[in-house]
C-alpha cells in the first residue's frame, strides 16, 4: 500500500473492524521503537460533557426551596 501526496492511507476493511475502527473514529499516531502505531485517540470529553459532570456533582449551595427559587427568578417575593 502506498501513502499519496497528502499522506493518506486506506486501512483494509478486515482490520477495521478487527479493531473496531468504524467511521468518524479519532485515532492518533504514535510512534514506539522506530514503528508507527496507530491506535484509538484517548477520549477527552466535550466541553459539554464536562459541564454536565460537573453539574452532576455540584452542591446545593441554598436552604430555598424549588417553589422559592422560582418565586426569585418571576421577580415574585418568596
Amino acid at each position: 500500500m502506498r501513502i499519496t501526496s497528502k499522506g493518506q492511507v486506506t486501512i483494509p476493511q478486515a482490520l477495521r473492524e478487527r479493531c473496531g475502527l468504524l467511521p468518524h473514529t479519532q485515532v492518533e499516531f504514535v510512534e514506539e521503537n522506530g514503528r508507527v502505531v496507530l491506535q484509538p485517540a484517548s477520549t477527552t470529553p466535550s466541553r459539554g460533557a464536562a459541564a454536565v459532570e460537573r453539574l452532576k456533582r455540584a452542591r446545593l449551595r441554598t436552604s430555598l426551596s424549588t417553589d422559592e427559587l422560582l418565586a426569585l427568578t418571576r421577580g415574585e417575593e418568596p
